[in-house]
């Protein structure tokens, strides 16, 4: 076990794992979108765990560094909740925000952020971006929303953990990076039963089962 201090409380967590696991682990919240419980390697996509190390020119990301003893940590200082902020405004200025039409309102990763971290949903100096395709009804029992998509790759972790080799993974570059399904024709097969672990895990209502769009 190592010994480390987080905002002047000491704790003894597990060697080996990830900065951001022992905080979340021992009750201290550090925002975050893409983290799952038992990871074995970080997306770091959504840049929202900064933290700030003694020791440490500059704050990183809780979800990349190991833990070693003897750690100090700062989870709440201006300068991290400064990042923490412009790195949820920049989600948000690609994101359609449109709540109250949305199957995830009031269950939204996005909302809970905004509120913790007294960002406004809609961020008026930044431009809103958004994707031309709107909806992707391509898979059989999935639908998929691009433009609420934060890319966390939740969903793609949930798929590999249930099939050992996932059926959807991400498709091309920078903004136009979207979730992709995999040999679709392998999905009416045993290879995808929509178990609808991959909407279950997505933290903002960018995927979701047809059945539960049609109970609305």
């Amino acid at each position: 076990m190592a010994q480390i201090m987080v905002d002047s409380r000491e704790i003894a967590v597990a060697e080996g794992i990830s900065l951001l696991e022992a905080c979340l682990k021992n009750d201290i919240y550090v925002p975050n979108l893409c983290w799952l419980d038992g990871m074995k390697e970080a997306w770091a996509s959504c840049r929202l765990c900064f933290v700030e190390v003694e020791g440490e020119k500059q704050p990183v990301a809780a979800c990349t560094v190991p833990i070693r003893d003897g750690m100090v940590v700062r989870t709440d200082t201006p300068a991290v909740r400064e990042l923490q902020q412009s790195a949820l405004e920049l989600l948000l200025s690609v994101h359609h925000v449109d709540c109250k039409n949305c199957h995830a309102n009031k269950k939204c990763a996005l909302q809970d952020l905004a509120r913790f971290l007294k960002v406004k949903l809609k961020p008026k100096h930044l431009e809103n971006y958004l994707k031309p395709v709107e909806t992707d009804e391509t898979h059989p029992w999935l639908v998929y929303f691009p433009n609420r998509c934060v890319l966390c790759g939740k969903c793609i972790q949930v798929c590999r953990e249930l099939h050992g080799q996932p059926l959807m993974s991400f498709a091309n570059r920078g903004f136009d990076t979207v979730i992709s399904f995999q040999g679709l024709e392998d999905c009416t097969d045993s290879a995808c039963e929509s178990c609808s672990a991959c909407a279950d895990a997505c933290p903002v209502g960018a995927l979701t089962t047809k059945d539960v769009l049609a109970s609305l």
